[in-house]
């Protein structure tokens, strides 16, 4: 015992000699005095020249400038995310319609992307965000964009919106097209290829930047006693989708042979669920950049829980579609069960940072229950949806906007539904007067024959398959 005890004692000593100030930490003293004598080369004087202008120039970001790269790349990668949805929005399209007109769906949802960013660069962006002339809180008027690094600087938003003009932009005008290809899925298979076009570009460039400038531009939603809250756009962008969609749809009408004149509703499936079922976990995987990039940084603790809560509402919302489907339709229905998915995230969209995991749970799993008794009673009216569009993100996105303010004590209910019912409204009433105004000039529904060929055919002059013979469905 005696020999370990001067084993300690002599270790003490030991390291109580190199710790010690003075003279005893030779080692210590030989590196101060290297330090002292080192003089700094050129490459570092200019380094510190430089930082000391940067500092100069960006005051405080300067020191968050390693937060800045690290948001920028972020906020690009959750813009290719969300470009990634519009594939799935494609395949998803293309699936649930029928062969013969999976030409004409893909068609129009490469037109969305194409000209949804080309008219937010044109007018949306700076429409979205008003400048200069503006009806305050309203309405302000759009412009081309410039230089959005003109005047960059690390404080572009401060921490808060860490990006630069550039990252802004792309990643806002990667969400400004999904209201129009939520439209097209539900508008399938028997509109007019030319009046949809026009259709989109108005929705696009001009309702959907208007609309959006009163929560995201600061105008009169967000200057409520209580500011409405809408993290993603569960109204903002798809419940301004789904109702735009119903106001196309009750014009348009159902597809021919879909209600029957006993009453009955005829089932029309769709002709690809596998490639459906593709484009609903394409639309999974690109919502964790729609929800995830809505942070506008990289703050880790945002984004971590925005990730989960996300994940825990869609998977929630599988669940209970396949569980209410199979209790009403007496089968586990997988089309009820992929809607069941989108459904739960668009009710998480409004407030994925705002509540906790098990919130999530909730808000998916009445999404889940709610869209499949929405599709059945849209059937039951006769609102013929192909897609479930109006379902998933009409009624969901409504729902998932209202529900929050009873999760969160700083998100007022009086609020959330004046936000859900100013998006939805003014997105059902807009549509509708486009569509009337089409139906009575240059068209709005193709003609009986042209719809029972199919719409690739008579509008594209070509087949999705044309090695597989004559298309029958």
């Amino acid at each position: 015992m005696k020999q370990w005890y001067r084993i300690f004692l002599l270790c003490s000593g030991l390291i109580a000699l190199t710790l010690a100030p003075g003279e005893m930490t030779p080692l210590y003293a030989e590196e101060a005095a290297a330090a002292e004598a080192y003089e700094p080369t050129e490459d570092d004087q200019a380094f510190k020249a430089e930082y000391e202008e940067m500092v100069a120039e960006h005051g405080f970001h300067a020191y968050a400038f390693d937060f800045f790269v690290t948001s920028m790349l972020w906020t690009v990668i959750a813009a290719g995310l969300v470009f990634l949805m519009h594939l799935g929005f494609a395949t998803l399209e293309t699936g649930m319609t029928r062969q013969k007109n999976a030409v004409n769906v893909l068609f129009k949802n490469v037109f969305i992307i194409s000209i949804g960013i080309l008219t937010y660069a044109l007018v949306g962006f700076n429409m979205h965000y008003p400048g200069e002339w503006q009806i305050p809180y309203v309405f302000g008027m759009g412009s081309p964009i410039g230089d959005l690094n003109e005047d960059f600087t690390f404080g572009y938003g401060g921490v808060g919106l860490a990006m630069t003009g550039f990252g802004d932009f792309i990643f806002q005008a990667m969400f400004a097209a999904t209201a129009a290809t939520i439209v097209s899925g539900a508008v399938a298979e028997r509109i007019k290829l030319s009046a949809f076009m026009v259709f989109t570009v108005l929705l696009v460039a001009l309702a959907y930047p208007i609309a959006g400038s009163w929560h995201w531009g600061e105008g009169f939603l967000a200057e409520l006693a209580v500011p409405f809250y809408d993290f993603a756009g569960s109204s903002a962008v798809h419940g301004f989708g789904g109702f735009a969609a119903l106001g196309a749809v009750i014009v348009l009408g159902p597809r021919r042979g879909k209600y029957l004149k006993d009453g009955k509703m005829r089932p029309i499936p769709g002709h690809n669920i596998p490639l459906a079922a593709i484009g609903v976990f394409l639309l999974w995987f690109g919502w964790f950049g729609f929800n995830g990039g809505s942070v506008l940084s990289a703050e880790p603790k945002a984004l971590g829980l925005v990730f989960t809560t996300t994940a825990m509402a869609a998977s929630t919302g599988a669940v209970a579609s396949m569980a209410t489907s199979w209790i009403l339709l007496k089968k586990p229905d997988i089309t009820m069960t992929l809607n069941g998915v989108l459904a739960g995230l668009v009710g998480i969209t409004a407030g994925a940072d705002a509540v906790g995991p098990w919130a999530a749970v909730f808000i998916g799993l009445v999404a889940g229950i709610l869209v499949v008794f929405a599709i059945i009673l849209f059937d039951k009216v006769r609102i013929d949806d192909p897609v479930g569009a109006i379902s998933v993100h009409g009624v969901c996105g409504v729902w998932g906007t209202i529900v929050i303010a009873f999760f969160n004590p700083d998100i007022s209910f009086l609020s959330q539904v004046s936000g859900a019912a100013a998006f939805c409204g003014f997105a059902f009433v807009v549509a509708l007067l486009l569509a009337l105004l089409f139906k009575a000039t240059i068209g709005f529904r193709v003609g009986e024959e042209e719809e029972d060929e199919g719409l690739d055919l008579s509008e594209h002059g070509q087949e999705a398959y044309p090695d597989f013979g004559k298309v029958t469905g």
